[in-house]
């Protein structure tokens, strides 16, 4: 029966690793679809991500790859399949809104199995796409006691991964944790030239020229999280604000949609506060 994986692998850099795992494959006569790799030099880490097809045993392939590789750090064989999120919003549709039209035309490579928010503004929407929504009020609730409520939720779901979607409450490390390298955020890239209320407006007032977008996995420090993909767009003294926020929306969507596709099809090695995205 032939099957088809994933192979991806972060180790101790060392001569002939490409040649070590290629022949591992090789034996075994596996086909190699795809393959790519890089080697971060500073830190001496060698990352490659291979898809292979073929009749194999995945335990007896591992151990395989494991007798070749010095100093393994990590070794997974994830079969292509369509994974799962949960998505967390606040008020602001533009982010929700493309993911659900995603899901609706097929262009996403996930099931969204659940929508929660803290207010109700976007249930209409997220209810004309059959996909279940929560109100979790944070009214008169401590961060913390919110997110007891939320996580109850959320652990009613087997899911890969957490996308907020605009979402504007601060996480909590408690949060942060217990779901690690598995929340994915979206901000405007102004931060932490532009903070608290309408960056946009504080933006044009400063006569910026350019904006942007920055896709994220969650650490407990605000907003600097390994970045995964990111974008900017020219804008000139004619955009009011208004206007600024309008492009700046569009950019949002478009990096957020980016950073999912590379960490839904296995493409995001996360190093340190780094990613290595193939």
């Amino acid at each position: 029966m032939e099957l088809r994986a994933r192979v991806l692998i972060d180790c101790e850099d060392n001569k002939g690793l490409v040649y070590k795992i290629s022949k591992v494959f090789y034996d075994r006569d596996l086909n190699i679809e795809n393959n790519r790799e890089f080697v971060d030099k500073e830190h001496g880490r060698f990352f490659m991500r291979t898809v292979v097809t073929g009749d194999f045993d995945s335990n007896e392939l591992k151990e395989a790859l494991k007798e070749v590789i010095p100093s393994l750090a990590n070794l997974q064989f994830i079969e292509p399949k369509r994974k799962k999120i949960v998505i967390l919003a606040t008020k602001e549709s533009h982010a929700l809104g493309d993911i659900l039209i995603r899901h609706e035309a097929g262009e996403l490579d996930a099931d969204i199995e659940a929508v929660i928010a803290n207010h109700d503004t976007l249930e209409g929407l997220v209810k004309r796409f059959d996909i279940p929504f929560f109100k979790v009020s944070a009214d008169g609730l401590s961060r913390e006691e919110h997110e007891v409520e939320v996580m109850k939720i959320i652990d009613q779901y087997q899911f890969d991964y957490i996308v907020l979607a605009k979402y504007m409450r601060i996480l909590t490390p408690i949060f942060v944790s217990t779901y690690s390298k598995k929340i994915i955020n979206i901000h405007h890239s102004f931060l932490p030239a532009f903070i608290g209320a309408n960056p946009y407006k504080q933006a044009h007032k400063r006569g910026v020229k350019i904006i942007g977008a920055t896709a994220h996995f969650v650490t407990d420090d605000l907003d600097e999280g390994p970045i995964i993909a990111q974008e900017v767009i020219p804008v000139n003294h004619r955009l009011e604000w208004r206007d600024m926020q309008r492009a700046g929306r569009d950019v949002e969507k478009i990096v957020l949609s980016r950073a999912l596709s590379l960490v839904l099809n296995d493409r995001v090695f996360v190093h340190g506060n780094k990613t290595i995205i193939f």
